[in-house]
């Protein structure tokens, strides 16, 4: 499972949009959202949104970054004209967030609430399904009154409906809320788990009349869901973290990503780097960066990534060309040469000699290159024909002139990368 965030604007109208089927018809949530970015006329907004200058408002950055109001960068109770005149201000202006620097270029404004109690709750994902958070003391740093949280397990196997959620608030939840409270629970359980969510943080969000209005709200979904809940989804962007802008690699990485069922993921660490990885399965790829950074070259790890789902021979050949593209563009000293390591855990279900074929296609076309900038190839693989990928692979090595050494599931993955980077294990 791949976590990626969202912008607090599109989980809020996700949340707006299905409130009525997952979450109650007896209380309601407004979802009254605009998302301003650097080509929004906000002369001309308030002609598709009249409410903007009918009601105070709150405004601030939509860029995953939190501490927003820490950092003096929410304007609260404001009119249309004084969140306008804010905005304009701040629109593409460099600030530096926990040492990271970036501009400010998108921004949500949403109606002003008066309110006096607040409240926090959050759900993520775990090894046994998933926890809930709850506490009657939102609007905080919420670690520094972590004793008033209560926690929920909900495992994988576990029916939400037939939880007693009520019972299991914290002991200082109003009587009177306990209801609405335990039914919002309930069905913001319900949205998470279908529409492939995997964190949810709602603090604070608040309760008033016959209203739940979340006022701040962080979120992540699992991004190898897509070709499954895309459509209620609808056209959800996954923008780069704050002060991280994606290269044309990745770019392109991400776009064959969207297309397929399967999962490609590509973030570039060092350019420059020599050793780089093409790993197979999300797991897989965690404990091949792992290892080589507990070896000592975590400087020279050039990248993150994986190919996994059982991809096509197309797109595994377009991923491993990206990788090699990169690789082979600064050649390396005859005593210190690169390393690419094709590896991964034992496959499930991925035909291993399919998508070897993506990648021999790719290293045939960068036979010179890659003779050129002095490279090396580790490859370590099992699963479904992964004998037959295997001997393609040995083949190649004569074929290519290139030192490939190839391995099956009978040696461990983290010996790989030893005998890779040390010469042994």
């Amino acid at each position: 499972m791949a976590q990626r965030g969202i912008r607090e604007y599109d989980a809020k109208k996700m949340l707006a949009k299905y409130w009525t089927e997952y979450i109650s018809k007896d209380f309601t949530y407004p979802g009254k959202l605009v998302l301003v970015d650097p080509d929004t006329d906000l002369d001309k907004l308030p002609k598709e949104h009249p409410w903007l200058e009918k009601e105070k408002l709150v405004a601030k950055p939509d860029q995953l970054f939190g501490k927003r109001g820490k950092h003096g960068l929410i304007k609260l109770n404001a009119s249309y004209d004084e969140i306008k005149k804010w905005i304009k201000e701040k629109m593409n202006k460099e600030i530096t967030i926990s040492g990271i620097t970036d501009k400010l270029t998108h921004f949500l404004i949403e109606p002003f609430v008066p309110h006096k109690n607040e409240y926090y709750v959050a759900i993520k994902s775990n090894r046994e399904g998933d926890t809930i958070y709850f506490s009657n003391h939102g609007g905080v740093d919420i670690e520094s009154v972590w004793d008033t949280v209560a926690e929920i397990q909900v495992d994988i196997d576990e029916d939400i409906n037939r939880l007693d959620i009520g019972s299991k608030l914290p002991k200082d939840t109003p009587e009177g809320n306990k209801k609405i409270i335990a039914d919002f629970i309930r069905g913001l359980f319900k949205f998470y788990a279908d529409l492939h969510y995997a964190y949810l943080e709602i603090n604070p969000f608040i309760i008033e009349s016959n209203q739940i209005i979340p006022l701040d709200l962080v979120a992540r979904l699992d991004d190898t869901a897509a070709f499954e809940v895309q459509s209620k989804w609808g056209d959800i962007e996954f923008p780069a973290p704050f002060g991280r802008k994606l290269t044309k690699e990745e770019q392109y990485i991400k776009e064959l990503d969207e297309k397929t069922g399967a999962s490609l993921k590509l973030t570039i660490l060092n350019p420059k780097g020599r050793i780089w990885t093409m790993v197979a399965g999300g797991g897989a790829s965690v404990i091949y960066a792992d290892t080589i950074v507990d070896l000592g070259f975590k400087d020279e790890l050039a990248n993150y990534g994986e190919y996994s789902g059982n991809p096509s021979t197309e797109f595994t050949y377009e991923y491993a060309k990206t990788i090699l593209d990169l690789m082979t563009r600064e050649k390396a000293p005859k005593n210190k040469p690169k390393i690419l390591i094709i590896g991964g855990g034992i496959a499930n279900f991925t035909d291993v000699a399919k998508t070897f074929t993506g990648i021999i296609m790719a290293l045939r076309e960068y036979k010179k290159k890659l003779q050129e900038t002095n490279v090396k190839i580790y490859v370590r693989r099992g699963g479904p024909n992964y004998q037959e990928g295997l001997r393609l692979m040995r083949e190649l090595g004569k074929e290519l002139g290139v030192p490939i050494e190839v391995y099956g599931p009978e040696t461990h993955m983290t010996r790989i990368v030893s005998m890779a980077l040390k010469g042994g294990s």
